[in-house]
């Protein structure tokens, strides 16, 4: 377990709740209005057990991104839509979960941020290689044709998730988040229309 300089245990529960501020501020306010002050008032603390933890606010926000944004898990179920259907319910819960206003935010400002944009390069880069062997998987299996593009297959899912979360209302963001399994079903089931084999 990490220690303070003083060698005093540093609480759990209390990383926990400055992350889970320093989620909801950069989330709420971006990069520019981003700062210590504002996630110790939200998590009620004082600025200087931040600082025990993290040099920096840039630290500070790494960490928090460490703990929700999670990579993409390729999950083989021995069928190509339902391997797909995993990877977009994955995909809808990043960007409609509790910190999918934090994970927005960084699409838009991750290249300002170092820290920011290696974590956001890292959920890509998941994404891609998940998507990847299940198509390769799909194909072995005679499931997609063999022509079937990762790249043109990645867009439609991913990109659906994300169009999805993006022009939902935040009145509805709870309702859309309690319809992500089934609607993860739904658009892989239209994508795989156009590039399915015939059975």
């Amino acid at each position: 377990m990490a220690v303070t300089p003083a060698g005093r245990p540093r609480d759990p529960e209390v990383d926990a709740r400055i992350t889970r501020a320093a989620a909801e501020v950069y989330g709420a306010e971006g990069w520019a209005r981003f700062s210590v002050d504002a996630v110790a008032r939200r998590a009620g603390v004082g600025k200087a057990s931040i600082y025990l933890r993290w040099p920096n606010k840039e630290a500070l926000l790494a960490a928090a991104l460490a703990t929700r944004l999670a990579g993409v898990r390729d999950i083989d179920t021995g069928s190509v839509r339902d391997d797909l259907v995993a990877l977009a319910r994955q995909v809808l819960h990043t960007f409609l979960g509790e910190s999918g206003g934090t994970v927005l935010r960084l699409m838009l400002e991750a290249e300002n941020i170092p820290a920011g944009l290696e974590h956001l390069d890292r959920f890509r880069q998941s994404q891609t290689s998940a998507a990847r062997a299940i198509v390769h998987r799909g194909i072995d299996r005679g499931q997609l044709g063999r022509d079937t593009s990762v790249t043109l297959l990645l867009d439609s899912i991913s990109g659906g998730a994300l169009n999805h979360a993006l022009v939902t209302p935040a009145r509805l963001r709870a309702t859309v988040a309690a319809g992500a399994d089934q609607y993860a079903e739904d658009l892989v089931d239209f994508v795989l229309a156009s590039v399915t084999t015939a059975a």
